[in-house]
């Protein structure tokens, strides 16, 4: 019954959203061999990787709108079914724009959570809601499982098995997914119109919002996509050992979602983004460092240092990072569960959108900053730079409280209402 909770539900949609996010991310892993086999540069690899997510954003509105319209159950169950063809396909791709094309085409996937966020939200009352949101986003732990999974295969049989066995899973999930889920509990009632849908995005406080998703969720998701290249040509290791360490940073980013939903229902939203942007801005300044060997003149002649990230290091960083994302991610979600209880659909879609844009362009600036500078760790300067940014927004907004998003004239139109 909606509002008692619904375990199983969770469950089977947590499931769900774990292997759409796992096929989503499918080209952080397969395109390290398609680059050395079609000879792509840093910037069409970028491109290559941030394809789907383009479209995993672009969708994510739309199947937000669809799911307050015809229920979860019914959207998830299409996107399931739909994805795997293009997912099959591209096992037989031979052209780079051949793999652009169906990388928009199953990036549609990107968008389950929209569809799943309202979804499990409305099985669960409002004080557990944070958690039920959280455990759910805790699916983008398919990220670390296409790091595991992915590699065996290509070492097996050739990176064309990978998106054969995805396309399999994915009509598989289908049908437990339709067997073990229920009728979307906000299915009551009449259906809203677009419009009406549509109008909760005048209010500043879903801009705000998704100005935190596109960091947290924009960063995980680009970084998720990045880091087995980056640990091939930072630390020369080979993609299986390269795609280990990389979960290092996608399996907390997707595990600890659910703690952060929790600490969000005790501490509130506001107290755990602020902590999240805090330990990002410090993980992101010591990851961003290149390695670097001084020489220093001394009274007693010359003496070298050389100063650079041990893999060990650099590894427990992006681990800590990885946590403080997924909590961010949560918290975002809990703001909007919070505040947002009848609009979860088309709210969530449009943060989720702004969220996968974010994923979307930092691979494509990834790719540009190293072709120009050909400095690897100029990708976290820029993420540096980015939550730099962020946390001042969120200083001035949310600690001091300044009205710099509209917030005077929306509680002067309460006010107005009110009398």
């Amino acid at each position: 019954m909606p509002g008692t909770g619904n375990l199983p539900v969770l469950f089977i949609t947590t499931f769900a959203f774990t292997i759409c996010f796992a096929v989503w991310m499918m080209f952080g892993v397969v395109g390290i061999p398609i680059q050395e086999e079609l000879g792509l540069g840093s910037t069409e690899f970028g491109l290559l990787t941030a394809t789907p997510v383009l479209t995993g954003a672009l969708f994510r509105l739309p199947l937000g709108l669809w799911t307050d319209r015809f229920g979860g159950r019914i959207v998830m169950m299409i996107l399931l079914i739909v994805c795997a063809v293009p997912v099959w396909f591209a096992a037989t791709a031979t052209a780079f724009w051949q793999f652009l094309l169906l990388g928009l085409a199953l990036g549609i996937l990107g968008g389950a959570f929209s569809v799943g966020t309202p979804y499990v939200a409305r099985f669960f009352p409002p004080e557990k809601r944070g958690f039920a949101m959280g455990f759910f986003g805790a699916g983008t732990v398919g990220a670390a499982l296409n790091m595991f999974v992915a590699p065996t295969l290509i070492n097996s049989f050739g990176w064309e098995m990978v998106p054969r066995v995805y396309a399999v899973a994915l009509l598989g999930t289908a049908v437990l997914f339709w067997i073990f889920s229920a009728p979307d509990p906000g299915r009551a009632g009449p259906s809203p119109s677009i419009r009406k849908q549509l109008s909760v995005l005048r209010d500043p406080r879903v801009w705000k919002y998704c100005q935190y998703y596109s960091i947290v969720f924009g960063g995980f998701t680009a970084l998720s996509i990045w880091m087995p290249k980056y640990y091939t040509t930072e630390y020369g290791f080979a993609i299986t050992q390269a795609s280990l360490l990389a979960a290092a940073f996608a399996l907390p980013g997707g595990a600890f979602r659910a703690l952060g939903g929790w600490l969000s229902d005790r501490f509130g939203a506001h107290s755990v983004t602020w902590w999240v942007l805090w330990i990002s801005w410090v993980c992101l300044f010591l990851l961003s460092y290149p390695q670097t060997e001084l020489v220093v003149h001394t009274l007693d002649g010359s003496r070298s240092f050389t100063i650079a990230l041990p893999v060990w290091l650099f590894t427990a960083l992006l681990f800590v990072l990885g946590i403080a994302f997924a909590c961010g991610m949560a918290s975002t979600f809990k703001y909007i569960g919070d505040e947002f209880p009848e609009d979860m659909g088309a709210v969530s879609g449009i943060v989720g959108m702004a969220g996968g844009l974010g994923g979307f362009l930092l691979p494509i600036m990834f790719g540009v900053l190293l072709d120009w500078l050909a400095i690897n760790s100029s990708i976290f300067m820029l993420m540096y730079g980015i939550v730099a940014v962020s946390l001042m927004l969120n200083y001035i907004t949310e600690v001091r409280r300044a009205p710099v998003m509209g917030e005077e004239r929306e509680q002067a139109a309460k006010v107005r209402e009110g009398a």
